[in-house]
């Protein structure tokens, strides 16, 4: 089943204790886009720049993701600058030039009118919304946000949130958008909020989902919540882009299957952690551009390995 994800297609220069690139390929909608396409097929809504090259959209077309959706601007691509230090657990921003994806304004290919899944990544809840209301018949509608629309735009968020199916965030924003710090009660504040489902990652220590009615497809009521866990790894090379890869993951493997059910859900916790965990192997897409499906799976196993106290190796 297709996944339509909006977001940002842009050039991150990045520094870690491991090196430094300059102008790779990166946002928000291209480390999504690579990672759910390996489950099933992408349709991307973006902008880019004049700087953005047919290389570039190679990239995109070389995992048969549908570019279509790709507007090209006068002007350049959104660009951020970052450096990573010590745990790498968060980027200090050294710049970010906005350039066309400051004007951005969603438009969707009739083409993609019949998109199963929607993705809504981390832009102006005021965007997310309008697409929403122009894709009524989707089946499922998955987004994220960050701390800048929780501040300072809660009463737009508020009315995505009202359309989300499942929210993707992370454990600071949970406690930014609900005031409270543990994380049991934050999550039960969110999904009043309207999510059936929440998600909440954990950078290097994995994710928890919080199930609500509505969460399956098969009449399941709410469960207990499901902890998922991250690979400890020896070396992170770059962590940019790994919320966003483990959102493709985890939503790639659930439009790939026929019904949502609690094994479903918890097997696309852990391909959404093995997605991450290739991210940060390399600068930007590197890693993901060049994974196989054969090595996901290898790494799934080892997932199921190391969290499940009666695994044979089955």
């Amino acid at each position: 089943m297709a996944i339509l994800v909006v977001g940002s297609v842009a050039f991150d220069s990045i520094e870690t204790p491991h090196g430094k690139v300059d102008h790779c390929l990166g946002g928000a909608a291209t480390h999504f886009a690579l990672a759910a396409s390996y489950f099933t097929p992408v349709r991307v809504i973006a902008v880019v720049g004049k700087d953005f090259t047919a290389e570039h959209e190679a990239v995109f077309t070389k995992r048969g993701i549908d570019t279509r959706g790709l507007e090209r601007a006068d002007g350049l691509s959104f660009h951020w600058k970052g450096s990573y230090a010590g745990s790498m657990d968060s980027a200090k921003t050294l710049g970010t030039d906005l350039n066309v994806f400051e004007k951005f304004e969603p438009k969707i290919p009739n083409e993609y009118k019949d998109s199963e899944y929607l993705f809504l990544a981390n832009i102006d809840p005021v965007l997310q919304a309008r697409v929403r209301s122009e894709m009524p018949n989707v089946r499922r509608v998955c987004g994220d946000t960050m701390n800048y629309w929780i501040s300072d735009h809660a009463e737009n968020l508020a009315k995505v949130l009202r359309e989300l199916d499942v929210l993707l965030i992370n454990d600071g924003e949970a406690r930014m958008l609900t005031g409270e710090h543990n994380l049991v009660l934050a999550a039960k504040k969110v999904q009043a909020m309207g999510p059936k489902t929440l998600v909440i990652k954990h950078g290097e220590y994995g994710a928890t989902a919080f199930f609500g009615g509505g969460s399956f497809d098969n009449g399941v009521k709410a469960l207990h919540p499901f902890r998922a866990p991250a690979l400890p790894l020896a070396e992170v090379v770059d962590p940019t882009g790994a919320g966003d890869s483990f959102a493709g993951g985890f939503y790639g493997y659930l439009a790939s299957q026929p019904k949502l059910t609690p094994e479903v859900f918890r097997r696309a916790m852990f391909y959404g952690g093995v997605m991450g965990s290739f991210t940060v192997e390399r600068f930007g897409t590197e890693r993901l551009q060049s994974v196989t499906r054969e090595e996901i799976e290898e790494r799934f196993k080892l997932f199921m390995e190391i969290s499940h106290l009666d695994y044979a190796g089955a």
